[in-house]
């Protein structure tokens, strides 16, 4: 069964799906495959989409979106801490883990349960020697992975 979003758009890598709720971003799905776009008649929902298309174009353009994400206080600060990450620049699972007072394991994990990728900029947390993780091993995860992080790189 396919989910339902809120809107969906083209991505240079396939698509993505957002879902909001009482004006606030509650998740993106970054999704492999290419889908039809479903434009949003929702002020809020477009205001969503314009941003993301504008990270497309220029992605040191910061997000200015309220999201609602759901998470232990711990996550909480270490999705800060990653949404503090400029565009172009990458911390490791150490560096990151390091700066939370915790565990490269744990923050990985934390990275894992991010529900707002893009917005929490989760593809800058690589692994000490190569990309790490993404999408919690979802079926060409690095390959989005790593669009992204040569798309900030290249600007």
């Amino acid at each position: 069964m396919e989910k339902v979003y809120d809107a969906v758009i083209a991505a240079p890598f396939g698509a993505i799906g957002i879902h909001t709720q009482d004006d606030f971003l509650i998740s993106i799905e970054l999704l492999t495959e290419k889908r039809v776009e479903k434009l949003p008649a929702d002020a809020f929902v477009q205001n969503v989409v314009n941003q993301l298309k504008q990270y497309f174009h220029n992605p040191r353009v910061p997000f200015n979106v309220p999201y609602a994400v759901k998470g232990t206080p711990f996550q909480k600060r270490v999705w800060r801490t990653i949404a503090a990450i400029p565009s172009g620049q990458t911390l490791s699972y150490g560096e990151l883990a390091e700066k939370v007072g915790s565990g490269p394991r744990a923050v990985a994990n934390v990275c894992g349960a991010n529900q707002v990728p893009l917005v929490i900029p989760c593809h800058r947390i690589v692994a000490k020697n190569g990309l790490g993780g993404f999408m919690q091993g979802k079926e060409n995860g690095l390959l989005i992975k790593q669009w992204l992080l040569a798309h900030e790189q290249g600007v």
